[in-house]
């Protein structure tokens, strides 16, 4: 999988040619460009909606790696809720009466 579609490859040079409004009216238009100096990817231009994709799929990444470190690491214990309140000084009548940030 990829995260950019079909990207187009342009040189720096090329990217200065065609200049900065025709690129980002490319990305507008749904299409991604890879800037490359000497062969070699350096920047990327991207639609808002591609980046917010990008972001969207970095998150759920982050959410598997934590339900999978969290799977491979669980003995099955439990703490219970009591104990935690304790371990600070609380007990859940105390917590009640603690008043509400908004």
């Amino acid at each position: 999988m990829t995260i950019l579609h079909e990207p187009r490859h342009v040189s720096v040079t090329e990217a200065a040619q065609c200049g900065v409004a025709r690129l980002v009216a490319d990305a507008e238009q749904g299409s991604d460009v890879i800037v490359t100096r000497r062969q070699e990817p350096v920047a990327a231009v991207v639609s808002m909606r591609r980046l917010a994709e990008i972001d969207a799929a970095v998150a759920d990444l982050h959410d598997l790696a934590l339900v999978l470190a969290r799977a491979a690491t669980d003995t099955g214990r439990r703490t219970p809720l009591d104990d935690v309140l304790s371990a600070f000084g609380h007990t859940r009548e105390t917590l009640e009466a603690l008043p509400d940030d908004e």
